[in-house]
């Protein structure tokens, strides 16, 4: 899959000479619509007995019915999005939240030190593709006969070494539709022995899929074709929406910020099997390495770098950009074509403001910008640069 981006980077009067569309997620291409199988599928696409859901917080919440923690506390990380707390909480679990570390990495010690004769269960967040620490976890885990819980919703095909994120505890979760073009999919993966308790999911709304799709395809368009393709992917949104809206359609929104009980048992569309078998794992990894690289290289004299370096088997799904008056930074942003994410901002309210200092710090600083499989060398100068403009330097 070739990576497509800024063609030229020639600017006028500090700004980019012509408006470039930099999506914050990988973007569709019809040929992915006939599917393939380039490659063999990779963890968790491969695990026996995976079950594919709409959302990962679905996966979430079947991982509380299936492990039996309803009703029992489970330690779980005071930075998250908060949908996923949600979902703990209205499967039944108890949340008891404990800090991370230095920059997105947990301390070991200081999770194994919170456990209590109450704690059921560990619930562990692999950030943007980076491995936590896990050795003393897991068997901390063990010695308890309590199982962990890893995240892997930010962490599409990383490993820590050989082994793949999200296979070293009871349950592994997966949110698909971050690494890959896909209209929907989270992955819940039971490793071991532990039974498999919970009911299958159930198709989505085709309509829902089709306008997904119909979206992604049209962001693809708007990033490859130049100045004619906004034009044209503009107009078939416009008519899109109206035909959609005329027609009563219904719509299941992705990257919401909070759970809904009437979706918990709605499942990946058949078309994202087909998507996933047209994609080239490798050259994901490998492109999304590579981009992440450069922006560090281009941006780490402005700006303080959040993780400091790169490790092998990571498969970055942004680069964490640390910045002052993020708002301010994204509408800059923005205005040059570039979707950038404000990432975490808020979290679930059972962490109170002040709880954890470090926690409120990255929620008030941290942005994500695009560094996806579909972007060249030349749309990360453009990225970098734009940043580069925003801030000043």
């Amino acid at each position: 899959m070739e990576a497509v981006g800024a063609r030229s980077l020639v600017r006028r009067r500090g700004r980019p000479r012509r408006r470039w569309s930099i999506p914050a997620l990988p973007t569709l291409r019809p040929a992915m619509l006939a599917g393939g199988a380039r490659t063999a599928l990779p963890f968790p696409l491969d695990a026996a007995g995976a079950r594919f859901y709409y959302f990962a917080r679905n996966a979430v919440w079947a991982a509380v019915k299936l492990l039996g923690l309803p009703g029992k506390e489970v330690l779980v990380p005071a930075y998250h999005h908060g949908v996923e707390i949600e979902a703990l909480v209205d499967a039944g679990a108890v949340p008891r939240f404990y800090p991370l570390g230095v920059g997105l990495s947990l301390d070991p010690h200081v999770v194994v030190a919170r456990m209590t004769r109450a704690t059921a269960a560990v619930y562990v967040i692999h950030y943007l593709g980076f491995p936590q620490p896990l050795d003393e976890i897991v068997e901390a885990c063990r010695a308890r006969g309590i199982p962990l819980i890893e995240d892997c919703a930010l962490a599409g095909l990383s490993t820590d070494g050989e082994r793949p994120l999200g296979s070293r505890g009871d349950v592994g979760i997966f949110c698909l539709y971050k690494t890959f073009p896909v209209p929907n999919g989270g992955v819940l993966v039971v490793n071991g022995t532990r039974p498999r308790g919970v009911p299958p999911p159930v198709p989505p709304p085709w309509t829902s899929t089709a306008s997904h799709v119909g979206s992604s395809l049209l962001e693809n368009l708007r990033l490859r074709g130049g100045p004619p393709g906004h034009w044209l992917a503009d107009a078939l949104r416009l008519a899109g929406r109206a035909v959609w809206s005329g027609a009563g359609a219904t719509r299941v929104p992705t990257g919401t910020q909070h759970f809904e009980r009437a979706h918990v048992q709605m499942g990946a569309a058949k078309v994202v099997h087909r998507i996933l078998a047209a994609q080239d794992f490798a050259r994901i990894v490998e492109v999304r390495r590579r981009n992440f690289f450069l922006l560090m290289g281009r941006l780490r004299d402005v700006a303080p770098p959040l993780v400091q370096e790169l490790a092998p088997g990571v498969c970055p799904l942004f680069f964490p950009l640390v910045v002052a008056r993020k708002s301010e930074v994204r509408r800059g942003l923005a205005a040059r074509g570039i979707e950038a994410i404000d990432f975490w901002r808020t979290g679930h309210p059972a962490v109170r403001p002040g709880e954890f200092s470090d926690v409120d710090r990255l929620r008030e600083t941290v942005i994500e910008l695009p560094s996806h499989q579909d972007l060249s060398p030349a749309a990360m100068e453009f990225v970098a640069q734009s940043v580069r403009e925003v801030l000043g330097a």
